[in-house]
């Protein structure tokens, strides 16, 4: 009795193990199965990672930076320290709520999407239809959403960025009392340029984690429509669950 909890202990972590060790071994070989190049596989998911998910996280991007504003005006002024508003408002964009919810949104609709769309070419066995006319599926289907992925994230964080702190300077000059000029001079007086280039470098690294989610679930979807909605559910937890647990790891490395 006593060697049964280790034994399920040791099981535990031999899965885990075996998980991370094919989850790695599936990156590396998404990231590297170019040959040959699937140029128009590769632009049709620029288009739907990148250009397609631009409007909800613009829009996300708008209300965030100003509900921001708002919070922190609201904050500020119980220690005589509202003016502080135009420049946390950027650094809070850039450094943290630009990446991680651009992420978030891009995670709910492509992580989804990859996961559906390829779980269902596995349950219709297209998959097995692409090895049979001697194509390799990751090549295919993996390489170009990943570096699709990694690509346009940042672009659309660095869009998101604006966006917010755009919002923020709408209600600051609207309804806060700021003066348009001085409002725009105090938020690129604090910003650095570490501050812009860590929240892009953080976008291309959750969008790695999307894609990366999506694809794996996709092509390890289970029979039948169950097995698909399972497999589209799972990437999208997962791939949030990613983006949070990589921004803490990278903000530790960026800002220690």
């Amino acid at each position: 009795m006593a060697v049964n909890p280790v034994r399920l202990t040791g099981r535990a972590s031999l899965r885990l193990l075996r998980s991370i060790g094919a989850v790695t071994l599936f990156a590396l070989r998404g990231l590297f199965a170019w040959r040959p190049f699937h140029a128009r596989a590769f632009a049709a998911q620029l288009v739907q990672v990148g250009w397609l998910s631009l409007p909800v996280v613009g829009l996300t991007a708008l209300f965030t930076g100003a509900a921001l504003a708002l919070q922190i005006h609201s904050g500020g002024a119980r220690f005589q320290a509202s003016d502080v508003v135009p420049a946390i408002v950027a650094i809070g964009m850039v450094r943290e709520l630009g990446p991680v919810l651009g992420g978030l949104m891009v995670a709910a609709r492509v992580a989804s999407s990859f996961a559906a769309e390829i779980g269902t070419m596995k349950v219709t066995e297209q998959i097995d239809a692409l090895v049979t006319l001697s194509t390799d599926p990751m090549g295919w289907l993996v390489t170009p959403r990943l570096w699709a992925a990694i690509l346009t994230v940042p672009l659309l964080v660095a869009v998101g960025d604006i966006i917010g702190i755009m919002g923020g300077w709408l209600v600051g000059t609207q309804s806060l009392g700021f003066v348009s000029a001085s409002y725009i001079a105090n938020s690129w007086a604090y910003l650095e340029v570490w501050d812009v280039l860590s929240g892009l470098l953080k976008g291309a690294v959750f969008g790695f984690v999307v894609a990366l989610s999506g694809c794996w679930f996709g092509l390890h979807a289970g029979r039948g429509a169950a097995g698909v909605g399972r497999a589209t559910k799972s990437a999208v937890v997962v791939a949030a669950v990613g983006i949070l647990a990589a921004n803490f790891i990278l903000t530790g490395l960026f800002f220690r």
